[in-house]
């Protein structure tokens, strides 16, 4: 064991070395109260914050922070304290791509294949769902240089087709991209640099989910690494040879609970379950998910190209696109119907019209589906459910790019996918199968037809899609808190902030915007062991705050103690939890008396004297911080949102790009509730003010109604 401990504490020496000259020289240049920070955190050095609670602003922060590193080294042949020795690599990487930033330029965009570096706090939070979901099941770091640039092209591969979100260091990147992998953010395939130090921006992604997500205090390294070890599944390859270095920081994943799968084989020790050699490279994919005891479900579709959630985000650039269709220019609709099983033939597939061959290329054509499904258990309102997740089934088809849903849709199919063969009878295969799959309890029989023929599609979209979309919307705009003798229980996020529970109401979606009622009445219906439990809605004890006893006794049950009581409507009292990657914040500002709103997409500052990182940090992981709370988009033009705070009167500011997108739902609200008309031009945005002066001016000139309201505090 003396071999591998004398190459942690090498490698360590070499970083705390270098660390402490950089910084050095960095105060040097710069002086000792010039500012540093990554870009777009609320979480300082996160390691260092983390693991200290030191929080770091300038170069003269620096000093006493290499002071600790070198404390961790201690040379001591013990494996435990040569894995702190690894602790204290990290945090010296985490100085020496910090000081990169020490000049405002973007030191990742000089290499040929550019890493994206540190990764900003709104990717983790909107990467919460997909991670609770099991939509990215485990976090793979690739780092060195393989001895053969196909082998590491294959294992990225398939991680990718697994959802294995996939971060890489070092000339793999480049190897990777001559291989012709999809990289991107887009593609969770992730070039993060080329310097060994960069693997650090893995490891802060894992320290800000416990932060963000799992309230970790910090300080509190135990807890941290509790959390990262058993709620964020990565793991580490690393091709042959190792530097010290690169062995330093590999102790100091293993701190974090991390494995490290290698090929390396001279001076190096298996450490069960931690330190695993696996000579055989293709074989580190099954290694790497057995040591993190990742079990995936894999959905084998017969199409000619890939099908995975790694391909969701994919943009197709105009010039790539083999056709398109566009909703705003011709007739087109996706339609969820159900029938009685003697009308479905279960997996027919009907084109109605021309398939892509007979179409021109750069052509815009139309493309509609209906659904058919049937079985004993299906109810119609799960027709909506469905419907909403075709927008993610194709999606995850390779060279495919949906946006919108029903007939509001946009997709372009790549000159690359119908190259590989990818027609439009593959689109209705990936619906017939995932339909299957996901709602085996409710469906047994699935037929599909799609419409080419844009004489039909129009026809059918006016006689039958849009009655059936009208008449949802009537029954869903019926619906209230009110209407319904029963709420739900979202625990989806606990996977991650087990201090957290949701509670979905008609008109209160769960806070990452994705889940409604019916979305949970669904979940519950489909799986009554599931995430979703319902909640009778009995024993109020105050309707203006919407507390309820039958709420607080599920969500205590839920949290296992740690949330005794909720509100529903409430931001000042007992307020709903969050988890951390809701779509949006809302923060009290006071001087105006009124709560600005911020989506996580806007970087800039607020009135509130806080970016949308800052105010986030105040609640997430289950705290409840009266003032604060995350929610979904659609909420903030419901009749409840802040109900007993006087409701959105309350509202006075918010980014142009969320008050644009929210602004018919939220003017109809407030003509509905208040006589309001137009009452987004009272609500200022960026373009107006970013400080609580000029908003409080603005309010004045406008004179927004929370002039008029009861204080706040």
């Amino acid at each position: 064991m003396s071999v591998l401990t004398d190459l942690i504490y090498g490698g360590s020496h070499a970083v705390a070395g270098l660390t402490e000259g950089a910084v050095n020289d960095a105060i040097a240049k710069y002086g000792a109260d010039h500012p540093i920070a990554f870009p777009d955190t609320a979480y300082f050095f996160p390691t260092i914050y983390a693991a200290t609670g030191v929080k770091v602003k300038t170069l003269g922060d620096l000093p006493a922070c290499v002071g600790v590193l070198k404390s961790l080294i201690t040379d001591q042949e013990d494996l435990g304290q040569a894995l702190n020795a690894g602790l204290a690599t990290a945090v010296g990487a985490e100085i020496l791509e910090g000081l990169k930033f020490a000049e405002p330029k973007d030191a990742y965009e000089q290499a040929a294949v550019p890493g994206i570096g540190f990764v900003p706090d709104p990717i983790i939070r909107s990467l919460g769902v997909p991670l609770v979901t099991g939509d990215i099941p485990g976090v793979a770091v690739v780092l060195g240089k393989a001895e053969n640039g196909e082998d590491v092209a294959k294992v990225v591969k398939d991680y990718q087709s697994k959802g294995i979100m996939t971060f890489m260091v070092g000339e793999v990147i480049e190897q990777c991209a001559e291989a012709g992998v999809k990289m991107g953010l887009e593609f969770r395939v992730i070039p993060l640099g080329h310097d060994v130090t960069a693997v650090i921006h893995v490891v802060t992604v894992a320290i800000r989910a416990a932060l963000i997500f799992g309230n970790v205090t910090p300080g509190d390294f135990a807890s941290l690494a509790k959390y990262t070890m058993d709620r964020v599944k990565a793991f580490v390859n690393a091709y042959k040879p190792l530097s010290d270095e690169i062995v330093s920081y590999g102790a100091g994943a293993i701190c974090l609970g991390f494995p490290v799968i290698s090929n390396e084989t001279e001076n190096m020790f298996r450490v069960p379950k931690s330190l695993i050699q696996q000579l055989d490279t293709s074989k580190w994919n099954a290694t790497s998910l057995e040591a993190r005891d990742i079990k995936l479900k894999i959905t084998n579709i017969d199409i000619p190209v890939a099908f995975a959630t790694a391909f969701e985000g994919e943009i197709i650039r105009r010039g790539d696109m083999q056709v398109e269709v566009d909703g705003s220019r011709v007739d087109c609709f996706e339609l969820v119907q159900t029938r009685d099983a003697s009308e479905v033939e279960d997996h027919k597939i009907v084109v109605d019209g021309p398939e892509i061959d007979e179409i021109p290329v750069g052509s815009k054509i139309s493309l509609s589906y209906t659904v058919e499904v049937a079985g004993k258990a299906m109810q119609p309102d799960f027709e909506s459910v469905m419907e909403r997740k075709i927008h993610s089934w194709i999606n995850c088809i390779e060279g495919v790019m949906h946006t919108g849903q029903r007939n509001q849709f946009r997709i372009r199919i790549s000159k690359d996918a119908y190259d590989k063969g990818l027609r439009l009878t593959h689109f209705a295969e990936v619906l017939y199968h995932m339909i299957t799959d996901e709602f085996d309890a409710v469906v047994d029989k699935c037929e599909v037809h799609l419409i080419t023929d844009p004489v039909k599609a129009t026809a059918f979209l006016n006689d039958v899609a849009i009655p059936r979309y009208n008449m949802r919307d009537d029954r869903l705009a019926s619906m209230t808190d009110e209407s319904v003798d029963r709420f739900f229980t979202c625990i989806l996020c606990q996977s991650f902030a087990p201090a957290h529970c949701c509670v979905v109401t008609p008109e209160r979606l769960g806070l990452c915007g994705a889940v409604s009622w019916l979305d949970a009445k669904a979940t519950y219906e489909l799986n009554p062991n599931g995430p979703s439990q319902p909640i009778m809605k009995e024993g109020c004890l105050d309707e203006r705050t919407g507390r309820y006893t039958t709420v607080n006794d599920a969500i205590k049950d839920a949290t296992h103690g740690a949330v005794e009581e909720v509100t529903l409507y409430s931001i000042m009292e007992d307020p709903m939890t969050s988890c951390g990657c809701f779509e949006c914040i809302s923060g009290i500002e006071p001087m105006s008396n009124g709560f600005i709103v911020v989506n996580r997409e806007y970087k800039g500052m607020t009135p509130a004297g806080m970016t949308f990182g800052e105010l986030a940090s105040c609640t997430g992981g289950g705290v409840q911080t009266p003032g604060y709370m995350g929610h979904g988009r659609h909420f903030i033009s419901s009749k409840k949102f802040i109900h007993a705070e006087g409701g959105i009167e309350r509202i006075v500011w918010m980014p142009k790009e969320l008050k644009d997108d929210v602004g018919e739902r939220l003017n109809k609200t407030a003509k509905e509730l208040y006589g309001i008309d137009n009452f987004t031009d009272m609500i200022a945005d960026e373009t107006i003010c970013t400080d609580c002066d000029a908003l409080l001016e603005f309010l004045q000139e406008k004179n927004h109604p929370v002039l008029s309201l009861e204080p706040l505090m």
